[in-house]
C-alpha cells in the first residue's frame, strides 16, 4: 500500500505504507485511518514531533557502530549502497513538506 502525501505547498511525497504508518503515528495521527490531514494550527507540533524523532534515530545510528563488537568484521554486504535506511532519512522528505507548508499556511493531507 502506498501513501501520498499532499500539499499546495509542495511536491506531494510517496510512502510504501509500513513507513508512512509509522510517521503518521510519530506525527500525532491514527496510522490505521487511510485518510488524514495535518491542519495548519497542528503543523508546528507535527514538526517538533517529526524532528524528535528523526534526532533520536540519528542518535541510535550514531550508538550502533560502537555497540558492535570490535572483534567483528564489518560487513561489506550492509555498507554503502546496502546499507539499512533509517527512519531519518525517509523522513526527511515529509518534513521538508510540513515545513513548506507552515511557510505557506496550507494543510497537509493524504488519502484524498
Amino acid at each position: 500500500m502506498l501513501f501520498t502525501f499532499k500539499s499546495a505547498a509542495g511536491a506531494d511525497v510517496i510512502m510504501f505504507g509500513d513507513v508512512a504508518k509509522q510517521l503518521v503515528a510519530i506525527l500525532g495521527k491514527d496510522p490505521d485511518d487511510a485518510k488524514g490531514i495535518v491542519t495548519v494550527e497542528q503543523l508546528p507540533g507535527a514538526i517538533a514531533r517529526l524532528r524528535a524523532a528523526i534526532d533520536e534515530d540519528k542518535a541510535r545510528q550514531a550508538r550502533q557502530p560502537q555497540d558492535a563488537d570490535e572483534d567483528e568484521e564489518p560487513d561489506p554486504e550492509r555498507s554503502g549502497m546496502a546499507a539499512p535506511v533509517g527512519l531519518a532519512q525517509r523522513a526527511w522528505p515529509l518534513l521538508d513538506l510540513l515545513e513548506l507548508s507552515q511557510k505557506e499556511g496550507v494543510p497537509v493531507v493524504w488519502g484524498v
